[in-house]
């Protein structure tokens, strides 16, 4: 009696934990982002006008703000702008290092044309014969490539359970083993301590399974 009343309790274990955690996550976020609507005059403020709070409209805020700040600075004089304002900001000390830092990663990550977190690797790290997960950030150019004997590959090695710290790596291409896994589902692998393990298909598995006979109708 006990062994099935442990089943049920782990049953719905697994069952509310993860409904309650997004739960929560998302309840936090929209939280989060709709303090954005403190931007707005205390009059226009939708609690003020309406007499009561819509979750999410701090969200809705801040996409529409993205969107006209995107369609702002795709045209000729949004362009001229933003190129003064780098100009000004580039003049700041302190200031500009900082800013010139992350325009560049946001650049290089939202980029149409770019390799960063698009493609998941297996390294032998530490040692030898032991494996680690690793994303790829970049196709190496400038002076670490020219001073490397082989043809390099930056990549990002992440701790577990926090993927957020981690090492920076410059490997050789030919010892890195890439995975099919997207990278969501290499992040999720290393979030949950490998207990979240991608399904996969081997080429094997999939010919065999394409050669099979259909069963007569």
């Amino acid at each position: 009696m006990l062994k099935t009343l442990r089943k049920y309790l782990v049953t719905g274990l697994i069952l509310w934990i993860p409904l309650v955690v997004t739960f929560l996550v998302v309840r936090f976020l929209i939280r989060f982002v709709d303090q954005i609507l403190l931007l707005l005059p205390e009059p226009v403020r939708p609690e003020n006008l309406l007499g009561f709070t819509i979750p999410g409209l701090g969200l809705l805020l801040a996409l529409g703000i993205l969107v006209a700040t995107g369609l702002f600075a795709a045209n000729f004089a949004g362009r001229r702008l933003v190129e003064i304002g780098d100009r000004i900001v580039a003049r700041i000390p302190l200031v500009r290092g900082i800013y010139s830092s992350a325009k560049q990663v946001a650049e290089t990550l939202f980029a149409d044309h770019s390799t960063a977190f698009k493609r998941v690797f297996l390294v032998e790290h530490p040692r030898k014969g032991v494996w680690s997960m690793c994303f790829q950030t970049s196709e190496l150019e400038g002076e670490v490539q020219h001073r490397t004997t082989e043809k390099v590959i930056c990549v990002f090695l992440p701790t577990t359970p926090n993927p957020t710290s981690g090492f920076l790596l410059f490997v050789p291409r030919d010892e890195l083993v890439p995975l099919d896994m997207k990278v969501d589902e290499g992040l999720r692998f290393i979030i949950s301590l490998g207990v979240a393990v991608p399904r996969w298909t081997s080429p094997e598995a999939a010919r065999a399974s394409l050669a099979r006979p259909e069963a007569p109708q």
